[in-house]
């Protein structure tokens, strides 16, 4: 398996995680992923970048199966509406593609918000920064690593 970015910075960071490589399908959805690692989808993460009417950028993880409530979200953050960011702009501004964006290692850091579900497991799966590769960890890694904050941000 090749390493990723994501890996190289959970190596740095002496973090603890098992990464899994799976044969993608760019119309896999996170449950068909889920499946292939053999857990439920309420393990596995999606990685979602929001820009803010003020112009700040924030990320919210949440499981695959979930949707980002954006009044919660612009809630969380302190900011009076927040939006999905364009598809095409989300390389230029993490680093990383639709399907392998991940919460570690992004271009620049940015506010970021876990779901609170994330506290229920001892490990969760994240993007490792590559579609086709996912990194296993624990949540409070993640959170020492990104900085982020627990909240309940879907619908």
């Amino acid at each position: 398996m090749d390493k990723t970015n994501v890996m190289r910075v959970l190596d740095s960071k002496k973090v603890k995680y098992n990464s899994h490589e799976y044969e993608p399908d760019a119309t896999m959805t996170g449950e068909e992923i889920a499946g292939i690692l053999g857990e439920p989808a309420e393990k596995v993460f999606k990685t979602l970048v929001t820009q803010a009417k003020s112009g700040q950028y924030y990320v919210f993880v949440i499981p695959v199966i979930g949707e980002l409530d954006l009044k919660k979200a612009a809630k969380v953050a302190g900011e009076k509406s927040i939006n999905m960011i364009k598809q095409k702009d989300l390389l230029p501004l993490t680093g990383y593609v639709h399907g392998g964006c991940s919460p570690i290692g992004m271009k620049k850091r940015f506010p970021t918000f876990l779901h609170e579900t994330a506290k229920d497991f001892e490990r969760i799966y994240v993007s490792a920064g590559k579609v086709g590769y996912q990194v296993e960890l624990s949540p409070d890694d993640l959170v020492k690593i990104v900085g982020c904050k627990f909240a309940d941000v879907v619908i």
